[in-house]
């Protein structure tokens, strides 16, 4: 058994390669059962984003395994392997366990101890084991991933600093009013930056936007994504009256709002707080407004100081999680040292049942004339004998199982009970099983497509 993740992201490929292998929602569980369907694999889960799409397997060969991984996107997404070949990247086992820790604790990400991911890797898993094509392992390890990742973010608060300019102003802002609920924003200008903080905002309770632009289409195209109010640049001192948010990011070559300007609108204002963020190079809104009592600004200096530091916590945050990470690659090593004396436990038992039932029949044959009370009797007690027997190895053999050269420790008491033979039984039976389910799984794919293929002619003919 071999855990592989196969994939693409932000580093190693530029967008106009990534947005090629995207997979669309509603395609993703056919995709993951196709994926299962592949050869040598065994269990698999899709990762997606915008910033990454990747391959979780795990195969029972790593020979070939990539040549198998290529080929499945080639076919999927129509892309010659020429074009992607050399942006993707594979991980094996170890590798691949704490590329998956780290995903999902946000220390891959763009934005580093980013919440986001989280979700979206629970999501796939969750999806994945719908479709079935998730076993033993990808059950245990990627709970395991979450819940590192969920404990990583609460025990170092990693993603309670901003290291965005526009969130971070967005955060300034909780610090004066406490709730944006309610608020009312004033964007001055269009650009790109004020509209993230805005985003920001909205998304925070912002109640009310208003767009003031020179070209009042623009503010009209800005103002319809918020639902907000567009206007122009000769009524930017009527709309300062009612604002609690001010966002100020124009291409002027003289400031936009002057202190006096702003010292006038204070005066209708009644003390309200007014929060103030010049993103603008140069700045449009007077330095000296934060002179001006009740009014808060911060530009683009202030805030990009704020996100360093910011970064920096984050950093310090990251090095804590790389620890917990190699703790929790530990405890996933030790588990699966564990997992693979089960199969040897069982065969040890099948033999030691099979083994008990032939001298029982031979018992039968030689005393016939035993009644059914004494061969219970008998049963019970030689059951009795061969588990006792059978304790102490088996107590023995999972604590070899779990030392560095466990691996060495299974196959010799595989050797010394001879269980060979009923290890390659268990085999044949598992591989039968998954036949089936690969049969199962194909039945599926073709009932989704003529399902497909109906609706869509059901949709033609109408």
């Amino acid at each position: 058994m071999h855990i592989i993740v196969a994939g693409l992201n932000y580093r190693t490929a530029p967008v106009s390669i990534r947005e090629k292998f995207a997979f669309a929602e509603a395609d993703l569980p056919q995709a993951v059962m196709e994926l299962k369907n592949t050869k040598s694999i065994m269990e698999c889960v899709i990762v997606g984003t915008c910033n990454r799409t990747e391959l979780y397997v795990v195969v029972d060969r790593q020979h070939l395994c990539g040549h198998y991984l290529r080929g499945f996107l080639e076919k999927w997404f129509g892309v010659p392997r020429e074009e992607f070949g050399g942006h993707m990247y594979i991980y094996e086992n170890e590798q691949a366990i704490e590329h998956l820790f780290r995903v999902t604790s946000g220390l891959d990400s763009m934005v580093i101890g980013e919440t986001q991911i989280l979700g979206q890797v629970r999501d796939a898993f969750l999806l994945a084991q719908q479709e079935k094509t998730t076993g033993i392992v990808f059950n245990t390890l990627f709970k395991q991933a979450v819940t590192l990742a969920k404990r990583a973010h609460t025990e170092t608060g990693i993603g309670e600093n901003p290291v965005s300019v526009s969130y971070a102003a967005v955060e300034l802002g909780k610090r004066i009013f406490g709730s944006y609920e309610k608020k009312k924003v004033l964007i001055i200008g269009a650009g790109k930056m004020s509209e993230l903080t805005v985003k920001h905002l909205y998304a925070s309770g912002a109640d009310k936007v208003i767009v003031v632009n020179r070209t009042f289409s623009r503010a009209q195209e800005l103002a319809e994504k918020f639902n907000g109010i567009p206007s122009t640049m000769d009524k930017l001192l009527q709309h300062l009256e009612e604002a609690d948010i001010v966002i100020s990011s124009t291409g002027a070559k003289d400031l936009v709002l002057t202190k006096e300007q702003v010292a006038f609108v204070l005066q209708k204002r009644r003390s309200r707080p007014l929060f103030m963020i010049d993103i603008a190079v140069p700045r449009d809104l007077d330095p000296a407004l934060g002179q001006l009592p009740n009014v808060f600004l911060y530009d683009i200096d202030n805030l990009q100081t704020i996100v360093n530091n910011h970064l920096l916590e984050r950093q310090k945050a990251a090095v804590m999680i790389e620890e917990m990470i190699r703790t929790e690659m530990d405890v996933f090593e030790q588990w699966t040292k564990t997992l693979g004396v089960s199969p040897v436990i069982q065969a040890l038992q099948t033999k030691a049942n099979a083994v008990h039932e032939e001298t029982m029949d031979s018992l039968m044959k030689k005393l016939p004339d035993l009644s059914e009370r004494e061969l219970k009797v008998i049963h019970k007690l030689t059951k009795s004998i061969v588990n006792q027997m059978l304790r102490d190895p088996i107590i023995r053999i999972k604590e070899m199982a779990a030392e560095r050269d466990g691996d060495e420790a299974l196959e010799f008491f595989t050797q010394i009970f001879a269980l060979e033979q009923q290890l390659e039984e268990q085999k044949r039976v598992e591989e039968a099983k998954l036949q089936q389910e690969a049969v199962a799984s194909q039945e599926r794919i073709k009932e989704e497509l003529l399902k497909k293929v109906t609706i869509n002619t059901a949709d033609a003919l109408a």
